[in-house]
Protein backbone atom coordinates (compact mmCIF):
# COMPACT_ATOMS: atom_id res chain seq x y z
CA UNK A 1 0.00 0.00 0.00
CA UNK A 2 3.05 2.75 0.03
CA UNK A 3 2.62 5.46 -1.62
CA UNK A 4 4.94 5.62 -4.69
CA UNK A 5 6.79 8.85 -3.92
CA UNK A 6 10.44 7.66 -5.22
CA UNK A 7 11.40 7.89 -8.94
CA UNK A 8 14.41 6.40 -10.53
CA UNK A 9 16.80 8.86 -9.65
CA UNK A 10 15.90 8.01 -6.14
CA UNK A 11 16.14 4.21 -6.60
CA UNK A 12 19.52 5.09 -8.54
CA UNK A 13 20.56 7.01 -5.27
CA UNK A 14 19.51 4.18 -2.79
CA UNK A 15 21.15 1.90 -4.47
CA UNK A 16 24.25 3.85 -4.51
CA UNK A 17 23.63 4.34 -0.77
CA UNK A 18 23.02 0.89 -0.24
CA UNK A 19 26.11 -0.58 -1.68
CA UNK A 20 28.31 2.30 0.50
CA UNK A 21 27.10 1.58 3.59
CA UNK A 22 27.30 -1.73 3.03
CA UNK A 23 31.34 -1.62 1.96
CA UNK A 24 32.15 1.12 4.39
CA UNK A 25 30.13 1.34 7.27
CA UNK A 26 28.67 -2.04 8.41
CA UNK A 27 32.34 -3.52 9.36
CA UNK A 28 33.21 -0.57 11.04
CA UNK A 29 29.91 0.48 12.63
CA UNK A 30 30.43 -0.70 16.28
CA UNK A 31 33.94 1.04 16.99
CA UNK A 32 32.19 4.34 15.91
CA UNK A 33 29.47 3.28 19.20
CA UNK A 34 32.97 2.63 21.41
CA UNK A 35 34.38 6.21 20.30
CA UNK A 36 31.00 8.11 20.39
CA UNK A 37 31.34 9.23 16.82
CA UNK A 38 32.84 8.32 13.58
CA UNK A 39 36.06 9.44 12.31
CA UNK A 40 36.04 13.29 11.04
CA UNK A 41 36.50 12.13 7.76
CA UNK A 42 33.66 9.81 7.35
CA UNK A 43 31.34 13.14 6.92
CA UNK A 44 34.24 14.15 4.05
CA UNK A 45 33.82 10.49 2.66
CA UNK A 46 29.67 11.72 2.24
CA UNK A 47 30.83 14.84 1.11
CA UNK A 48 32.71 13.14 -1.79
CA UNK A 49 29.47 10.93 -2.61
CA UNK A 50 27.14 14.06 -2.54
CA UNK A 51 25.01 13.08 0.24
CA UNK A 52 25.90 16.49 2.36
CA UNK A 53 25.13 18.81 -0.52
CA UNK A 54 22.31 17.17 -1.96
CA UNK A 55 19.70 20.58 -1.21
CA UNK A 56 22.88 22.60 -1.40
CA UNK A 57 22.90 24.94 -4.61
CA UNK A 58 25.08 24.42 -7.67
CA UNK A 59 26.63 27.38 -7.56
CA UNK A 60 28.03 26.41 -3.69
CA UNK A 61 29.19 22.89 -4.77
CA UNK A 62 25.91 21.13 -4.21
CA UNK A 63 23.37 19.37 -6.00
CA UNK A 64 20.51 21.67 -5.57
CA UNK A 65 17.74 18.91 -5.15
CA UNK A 66 14.37 20.21 -3.63
CA UNK A 67 12.87 17.58 -2.61
CA UNK A 68 13.28 15.94 0.80
CA UNK A 69 12.91 12.16 -0.31
CA UNK A 70 16.81 12.10 -0.82
CA UNK A 71 17.14 12.77 3.02
CA UNK A 72 14.11 10.35 3.22
CA UNK A 73 16.17 7.41 1.90
CA UNK A 74 19.21 7.90 4.00
CA UNK A 75 17.47 7.34 6.88
CA UNK A 76 15.73 4.06 5.43
CA UNK A 77 19.22 2.81 4.24
CA UNK A 78 20.74 3.52 7.46
CA UNK A 79 17.33 1.89 9.35
CA UNK A 80 17.79 -1.08 7.25
CA UNK A 81 20.74 -2.56 8.56
CA UNK A 82 20.79 -0.65 12.10
CA UNK A 83 23.61 1.95 11.53
CA UNK A 84 24.29 5.43 11.70
CA UNK A 85 25.95 8.25 9.73
CA UNK A 86 26.19 10.17 12.92
CA UNK A 87 25.66 13.54 13.32
CA UNK A 88 24.75 13.73 9.37
CA UNK A 89 20.97 14.63 10.23
CA UNK A 90 21.01 17.43 11.90
CA UNK A 91 23.98 19.18 9.78
CA UNK A 92 22.22 18.56 6.31
CA UNK A 93 17.93 18.94 7.54
CA UNK A 94 18.16 20.47 10.28
CA UNK A 95 20.97 22.92 9.89
CA UNK A 96 21.12 23.73 6.13
CA UNK A 97 17.24 25.71 6.03
CA UNK A 98 18.53 27.99 8.28
CA UNK A 99 22.03 28.81 6.54
CA UNK A 100 19.66 29.29 3.15
CA UNK A 101 16.49 31.22 4.46
CA UNK A 102 18.74 33.53 6.58
CA UNK A 103 22.55 33.50 5.49
CA UNK A 104 23.47 36.31 3.55
CA UNK A 105 25.16 36.08 0.37
CA UNK A 106 28.85 36.34 2.04
CA UNK A 107 27.95 33.58 4.38
CA UNK A 108 26.46 31.27 1.85
CA UNK A 109 29.82 31.86 -0.27
CA UNK A 110 31.96 31.63 3.13
CA UNK A 111 30.06 28.78 4.30
CA UNK A 112 28.51 26.38 2.08
CA UNK A 113 31.25 24.89 0.19
CA UNK A 114 32.39 23.27 3.03
CA UNK A 115 28.86 22.37 3.97
CA UNK A 116 28.41 20.44 1.09
CA UNK A 117 32.27 18.50 1.22
CA UNK A 118 32.30 18.22 4.87
CA UNK A 119 35.02 20.16 5.80
CA UNK A 120 33.01 22.29 6.97
CA UNK A 121 30.09 20.10 10.16
CA UNK A 122 27.82 22.46 11.78
CA UNK A 123 25.64 21.92 14.76
CA UNK A 124 23.06 24.09 16.53
CA UNK A 125 23.09 24.86 20.12
CA UNK A 126 19.66 25.58 21.51
CA UNK A 127 19.05 23.46 25.12
CA UNK A 128 20.73 24.89 28.38
CA UNK A 129 20.56 23.06 31.59
CA UNK A 130 16.80 24.11 32.63
CA UNK A 131 15.31 25.32 29.87
CA UNK A 132 14.63 22.09 27.69
CA UNK A 133 11.72 23.13 25.61
CA UNK A 134 11.28 26.22 27.18
CA UNK A 135 13.27 28.19 24.41
CA UNK A 136 12.07 31.44 25.42
CA UNK A 137 13.72 30.70 29.29
CA UNK A 138 17.50 30.80 27.11
CA UNK A 139 20.07 32.38 29.17
CA UNK A 140 23.11 32.50 27.30
CA UNK A 141 23.48 36.37 26.57
CA UNK A 142 26.01 38.00 23.65
CA UNK A 143 26.49 41.97 24.48
CA UNK A 144 27.59 43.76 21.69
CA UNK A 145 31.03 45.45 21.69
CA UNK A 146 30.84 49.71 21.98
CA UNK A 147 32.06 49.60 18.44
CA UNK A 148 29.43 47.49 17.38
CA UNK A 149 32.30 45.02 15.87
CA UNK A 150 31.30 41.99 17.38
CA UNK A 151 29.51 40.13 20.19
CA UNK A 152 30.74 38.74 23.38
CA UNK A 153 28.71 35.99 24.06
CA UNK A 154 28.93 34.01 27.69
CA UNK A 155 26.95 30.79 28.89
CA UNK A 156 26.47 27.12 28.34
CA UNK A 157 24.39 24.84 26.21
CA UNK A 158 23.87 21.03 26.64
CA UNK A 159 22.37 18.67 24.62
CA UNK A 160 24.08 19.35 21.50
CA UNK A 161 24.20 16.82 19.03
CA UNK A 162 27.13 17.16 17.01
CA UNK A 163 28.77 19.68 19.10
CA UNK A 164 32.16 18.01 20.29
CA UNK A 165 32.87 17.74 16.06
CA UNK A 166 31.79 20.95 15.06
CA UNK A 167 33.53 24.00 12.95
CA UNK A 168 30.50 26.27 13.21
CA UNK A 169 27.74 25.93 15.79
CA UNK A 170 24.90 28.03 15.57
CA UNK A 171 24.15 29.29 18.83
CA UNK A 172 20.80 30.73 20.48
CA UNK A 173 21.58 33.87 22.75
CA UNK A 174 19.53 36.66 24.11
CA UNK A 175 21.11 39.74 22.51
CA UNK A 176 18.66 42.08 24.52
CA UNK A 177 17.12 42.13 28.32
CA UNK A 178 14.69 39.28 29.13
CA UNK A 179 11.22 40.86 28.74
CA UNK A 180 8.50 39.31 30.84
CA UNK A 181 5.89 40.90 28.61
CA UNK A 182 7.45 39.14 25.44
CA UNK A 183 9.19 36.47 26.41
CA UNK A 184 10.54 35.32 22.62
CA UNK A 185 11.68 38.70 22.37
CA UNK A 186 15.17 39.88 21.74
CA UNK A 187 17.05 35.96 21.05
CA UNK A 188 19.51 36.26 18.25
CA UNK A 189 21.58 32.93 16.42
CA UNK A 190 25.46 33.86 16.19
CA UNK A 191 27.47 31.29 13.96
CA UNK A 192 30.60 30.71 16.63
CA UNK A 193 33.52 29.56 14.60
CA UNK A 194 34.72 26.57 17.48
CA UNK A 195 38.65 27.72 17.21
CA UNK A 196 37.11 31.02 18.98
CA UNK A 197 39.29 31.50 22.22
CA UNK A 198 36.95 31.26 24.77
CA UNK A 199 34.98 28.38 23.56
CA UNK A 200 35.32 25.09 25.25
CA UNK A 201 33.10 21.50 24.61
CA UNK A 202 32.61 19.96 28.06
CA UNK A 203 31.27 16.71 29.27
CA UNK A 204 30.43 13.82 25.83
CA UNK A 205 27.01 12.60 27.61
CA UNK A 206 26.48 8.57 28.07
CA UNK A 207 23.12 8.53 26.23
CA UNK A 208 21.56 4.69 26.44
CA UNK A 209 21.33 5.16 22.63
CA UNK A 210 22.39 6.66 19.32
CA UNK A 211 25.65 5.70 20.50
CA UNK A 212 27.52 6.70 17.02
CA UNK A 213 26.26 10.21 17.38
CA UNK A 214 28.13 12.77 19.66
CA UNK A 215 26.36 15.11 22.51
CA UNK A 216 28.36 17.34 24.02
CA UNK A 217 28.26 19.83 26.92
CA UNK A 218 29.29 22.94 25.69
CA UNK A 219 30.27 26.56 27.13
CA UNK A 220 31.09 30.01 26.22
CA UNK A 221 33.14 32.65 27.98
CA UNK A 222 33.73 36.03 26.94
CA UNK A 223 34.00 34.39 22.73
CA UNK A 224 34.16 37.26 20.22
CA UNK A 225 31.62 36.58 17.33
CA UNK A 226 31.39 38.89 14.31
CA UNK A 227 28.60 40.59 13.63
CA UNK A 228 28.93 39.36 10.40
CA UNK A 229 28.57 35.93 11.63
CA UNK A 230 25.01 36.42 13.14
CA UNK A 231 22.52 34.93 11.31
CA UNK A 232 19.53 36.88 9.68
CA UNK A 233 18.42 39.88 11.93
CA UNK A 234 19.10 40.94 15.71
CA UNK A 235 16.54 39.66 18.21
CA UNK A 236 14.40 37.54 15.32
CA UNK A 237 15.91 34.38 16.87
CA UNK A 238 12.65 32.68 17.91
CA UNK A 239 10.40 32.89 14.88
CA UNK A 240 13.73 31.66 13.01
CA UNK A 241 13.45 28.55 15.09
CA UNK A 242 10.36 27.88 14.16
CA UNK A 243 10.60 28.15 10.43
CA UNK A 244 12.29 24.99 10.66
CA UNK A 245 9.98 22.72 12.84
CA UNK A 246 8.09 21.35 10.79
CA UNK A 247 10.85 20.33 8.67
CA UNK A 248 12.24 18.66 11.91
CA UNK A 249 9.46 16.96 13.21
CA UNK A 250 9.44 15.42 9.56
CA UNK A 251 12.55 13.91 9.74
CA UNK A 252 11.73 12.48 13.07
CA UNK A 253 8.25 10.89 12.08
CA UNK A 254 10.68 9.50 8.77
CA UNK A 255 12.86 8.07 11.00
CA UNK A 256 10.48 6.66 12.88
CA UNK A 257 8.82 4.83 9.98
CA UNK A 258 12.25 3.58 8.55
CA UNK A 259 12.69 2.32 12.39
CA UNK A 260 9.62 0.20 12.32
CA UNK A 261 9.83 -1.08 9.32
CA UNK A 262 13.73 -2.09 10.14
CA UNK A 263 12.03 -3.57 13.32
CA UNK A 264 9.78 -5.86 11.71
CA UNK A 265 12.61 -7.04 9.15
CA UNK A 266 14.78 -7.81 11.88
CA UNK A 267 12.40 -9.49 14.06
CA UNK A 268 10.85 -11.54 11.31
CA UNK A 269 14.51 -13.14 9.64
CA UNK A 270 14.93 -14.28 13.68
CA UNK A 271 11.64 -15.54 13.80
CA UNK A 272 12.38 -18.35 11.01
CA UNK A 273 15.52 -18.89 12.53
CA UNK A 274 15.32 -19.47 16.16
CA UNK A 275 14.02 -22.79 17.66
CA UNK A 276 12.05 -23.35 20.60
CA UNK A 277 10.44 -26.75 21.87
CA UNK A 278 11.31 -28.30 18.41
CA UNK A 279 9.58 -25.60 16.19
CA UNK A 280 10.91 -22.31 15.03
CA UNK A 281 9.27 -19.28 16.46
CA UNK A 282 8.10 -18.56 13.21
CA UNK A 283 5.35 -21.51 13.90
CA UNK A 284 3.94 -20.58 16.40
CA UNK A 285 0.71 -18.40 16.31
CA UNK A 286 1.40 -16.06 19.13
CA UNK A 287 4.05 -14.97 17.00
CA UNK A 288 1.71 -14.66 13.70
CA UNK A 289 -0.31 -12.34 15.08
CA UNK A 290 2.37 -10.10 16.53
CA UNK A 291 3.72 -9.78 13.58
CA UNK A 292 0.75 -9.25 12.22
CA UNK A 293 0.05 -6.96 14.04
CA UNK A 294 3.14 -4.91 13.53
CA UNK A 295 3.23 -5.63 9.41
CA UNK A 296 -0.03 -3.71 9.87
CA UNK A 297 1.14 -0.39 12.01
CA UNK A 298 4.50 -0.35 10.52
CA UNK A 299 2.48 0.32 7.24
CA UNK A 300 0.25 2.64 8.62
CA UNK A 301 3.48 4.36 9.61
CA UNK A 302 5.01 4.35 6.67
CA UNK A 303 1.53 5.61 4.80
CA UNK A 304 1.40 8.96 7.47
CA UNK A 305 5.05 9.29 6.48
CA UNK A 306 4.98 9.68 3.21
CA UNK A 307 2.15 11.36 2.78
CA UNK A 308 3.80 14.30 5.33
CA UNK A 309 7.04 13.92 2.96
CA UNK A 310 4.59 14.88 0.00
CA UNK A 311 2.85 17.17 1.72
CA UNK A 312 6.50 19.06 2.47
CA UNK A 313 7.67 18.73 -0.69
CA UNK A 314 4.82 20.59 -2.16
CA UNK A 315 5.44 23.49 0.35
CA UNK A 316 2.10 22.14 2.22
CA UNK A 317 2.71 20.60 5.56
CA UNK A 318 1.75 22.82 8.37
CA UNK A 319 3.29 23.31 11.60
CA UNK A 320 0.22 20.72 13.30
CA UNK A 321 0.09 18.36 10.61
CA UNK A 322 4.08 17.79 11.15
CA UNK A 323 3.52 17.60 14.90
CA UNK A 324 0.61 15.15 14.40
CA UNK A 325 3.10 12.97 11.77
CA UNK A 326 6.05 13.18 14.71
CA UNK A 327 3.36 12.61 17.15
CA UNK A 328 1.92 9.51 15.54
CA UNK A 329 4.83 7.86 13.56
CA UNK A 330 7.07 7.65 16.82
CA UNK A 331 4.50 6.51 19.45
CA UNK A 332 3.45 4.05 16.60
CA UNK A 333 7.10 3.18 15.88
CA UNK A 334 8.00 2.33 19.42
CA UNK A 335 4.64 -0.34 19.83
CA UNK A 336 6.14 -1.97 16.78
CA UNK A 337 9.88 -2.25 17.81
CA UNK A 338 9.04 -3.27 21.38
CA UNK A 339 6.85 -6.28 20.07
CA UNK A 340 9.56 -7.09 17.60
CA UNK A 341 12.56 -7.02 20.72
CA UNK A 342 9.83 -8.98 22.65
CA UNK A 343 10.38 -12.06 19.74
CA UNK A 344 13.91 -12.02 20.41
CA UNK A 345 13.27 -13.11 23.77
CA UNK A 346 16.60 -12.82 25.67
CA UNK A 347 18.43 -12.05 22.51
CA UNK A 348 16.44 -9.04 22.17
CA UNK A 349 18.41 -7.50 24.91
CA UNK A 350 21.67 -7.70 23.89
CA UNK A 351 23.56 -5.16 21.62
CA UNK A 352 24.75 -7.31 19.43
CA UNK A 353 21.58 -7.59 18.19
CA UNK A 354 20.22 -5.02 16.34
CA UNK A 355 16.65 -4.78 17.38
CA UNK A 356 18.40 -3.77 21.06
CA UNK A 357 20.16 -1.18 19.02
CA UNK A 358 17.44 0.18 17.30
CA UNK A 359 14.94 0.27 20.71
CA UNK A 360 17.39 2.07 22.35
CA UNK A 361 18.04 4.88 19.32
CA UNK A 362 14.14 5.40 18.64
CA UNK A 363 13.27 6.08 22.39
CA UNK A 364 14.65 9.52 22.18
CA UNK A 365 12.13 10.48 18.74
CA UNK A 366 9.36 11.09 21.77
CA UNK A 367 11.23 13.72 23.43
CA UNK A 368 13.61 15.55 21.03
CA UNK A 369 12.65 18.10 17.82
CA UNK A 370 10.19 18.99 20.81
CA UNK A 371 8.35 16.35 23.22
CA UNK A 372 5.22 14.35 22.38
CA UNK A 373 3.68 16.07 25.05
CA UNK A 374 4.60 19.42 23.34
CA UNK A 375 3.41 17.79 20.31
CA UNK A 376 -0.52 17.28 21.56
CA UNK A 377 -0.34 20.86 23.00
CA UNK A 378 0.53 22.10 19.33
CA UNK A 379 -2.30 19.57 17.78
CA UNK A 380 -4.93 20.59 20.45
CA UNK A 381 -4.71 24.48 19.66
CA UNK A 382 -5.14 23.57 16.13
CA UNK A 383 -8.45 22.02 16.78
CA UNK A 384 -9.50 25.18 18.80
CA UNK A 385 -8.16 23.53 22.19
Amino acid sequence: MRLSVYDEDHEAFRQMLRDFIEKEVVPVHHEWEEQGHPPRDFYRRLGELGVLGIQVPEEYGGAAESSFKFAAIVMEETARVGVSFGNYSVHSNLILPYLMKYGTEEQKQRWLPGFASGDLMTAIAMTEPGTGSDLANIQTRAQLSADGAHYVLNGAKTFITGGALADLILVVARTAPFDPQDRRAGLSILCVDTSSEGFAVGRKLQKIGLKASDTAELSFTDVKVPVADRLGEEGQGFSYLSHNLPQERLSIALGSAAAATAALRFATEYVKERTVFGRTVAQFQNTKFVLAECATEAEAVQLYADRALELHDAGELSGSDAAKAKLFCTEAAARVIDKCLQLHGGYGYMTEYPIARLYADHRVSRIFGGTNEVMKTIIAKSIGL
